[in-house]
């Protein structure tokens, strides 16, 4: 059994707003065990969304449609379901009598084209909505389950959490689960975790997935089975392997975030840090700052210092000299000092990417990264940054300071 998501709203396609709605049926699809396999947007148009919805009958056991239920002419769902399935549109007139009382408690006017709302697929499934004005519906076709949803994000969750997950797990016998785990991993490249695992990514049951950011490759793993012990037995297996492969360069799991470890170990080990950073233009600090405040801790932790990015080429032991000071001056027990060049035209995907050096300075050890890339631009502030952090993290848990 798999299902297939289709937004309909040509506001999605313009990039006017962001579909959420997709991310929040995946995650309730999860969490009854049924495996989503595509997903799609169409923009405001009968024949297009037809076409769509006709493939995918061909192809999924249940559609969830979402969008598209409105009152006016570019609401385009219910004939498009409609169309797809051959059944003619009928008045639903327990579905009008929904609609007028909700407009007469809202004590709003009710205008002609609401009726449109009441109409669906001949043979539908009625979906009462008692928090709005768009009735859902099903449709069992014989080649799949077609459910349409109101885009209004409120609307719709209220629907898929007391009518559609219930009826899909009475309907399908659904009794599986679907959880994910994910490990997050920072300062090694996607093509690098891959080489190390890359026979799991190759399983079944659990899969295993990798999903890179800048600075940052997640390692994510899925489990499928009949009971949430076994599904947490098959994710534990997998997970102690990756740990084993990868090792220290997991900084987190889930929703945990490099800053927010760091924030964590400074609160834990009752450390300080002295931050001067140039083309990162106090990003770093911004986000210490916001977790330790996320965490309860007091900022004072963290002191900071904003200066020009380098016009000219940048002396590494220059930069260690500067953190030397720093550590000196500050009072603090730990000092970091990132320069790097920011000249408009520069940056990772230019001609002339630059150069940054990160240097962190403790009473214990030194360490000095040169990267060959520099600028101002957000790609290269967000490399930058999780650089920083990760040598943060790792004096702070005493792992050593030469990983590169």
């Amino acid at each position: 059994m798999h299902a297939e998501i289709i937004t309909t709203g040509t506001e999605l396609l313009l990039g006017e707003i962001v579909d959420t709605n997709s991310a929040y049926i995946a995650r309730c699809l999860r969490g009854i065990g049924l495996d989503l396999f595509y997903l799609h947007t169409v923009g405001d148009n009968e024949g297009r969304m037809a076409d769509m919805l006709d493939q995918a009958l061909d192809r999924c056991d249940v559609i969830i449609t979402t969008g598209g239920l409105g009152p006016t002419v570019d609401d385009v769902a219910r004939p498009a379901v409609a169309r797809a399935t051959k059944r003619d549109l009928v008045l639903m007139p327990e579905l009008l009598t929904d609609i007028e009382a909700f407009f007469a408690r809202t004590g709003r006017k009710m205008t002609e084209n609401n009726r449109r709302q009441a109409y669906i697929p001949a043979s539908a499934i009625p979906i009462h909505n008692p928090v709005g004005t768009a009735p859902a519906f099903i449709v069992e076709d014989a080649r799949a389950i077609v459910i349409s949803l109101p885009g209004v994000p409120r609307e719709m969750e209220y629907l898929m959490q007391n009518e559609v997950l219930p009826y899909l797990r009475r309907r399908l016998d659904l009794s599986q689960i679907i959880k994910t785990r994910v490990l997050r991993t920072c300062s090694i490249g996607e093509s690098t975790v891959d080489h190390l695992i890359g026979d799991l990514e190759k399983m079944s049951n659990p899969t295993v997935g990798l999903s890179a950011h800048p600075g940052q490759t997640d390692v994510r793993i899925t489990a499928k089975s009949d009971s949430e012990a076994e599904v947490d037995r098959l994710i534990g297996e997998v997970e102690a392997q990756i740990r084993e492969r990868l090792g220290d360069v997991i900084f987190g799991v889930d929703r945990e975030t490099l800053e927010g470890v760091v924030a964590g170990l400074l609160r834990d080990r009752g450390r300080s840090v002295a931050v001067v950073e140039s083309n990162t233009e106090g990003l770093i600090v911004r986000r210490l700052k916001q977790a330790l405040e996320a965490a309860g801790v007091p900022d004072r932790l963290v002191l900071a210092r904003v200066v020009a990015p380098s016009r000219a080429p940048i002396d590494g032991q220059a930069v260690v000299e500067e953190a030397r000071q720093l550590l000196r001056s500050s009072g603090a027990q730990m000092a970091l000092v990132v320069a790097g060049t920011g000249e408009a035209n520069q940056g990772v995907w230019g001609t002339d990417p630059g150069q940054t050096h990160i240097s962190l300075v403790t009473a214990e050890e030194e360490e000095l990264r040169p990267f060959r890339y520099g600028g101002r631009d957000p790609h290269t502030q967000a490399w930058i940054t999780f650089r920083a952090l990760d040598l943060l993290r790792r004096a702070l848990l005493g792992l050593g300071l030469d990983v590169t």
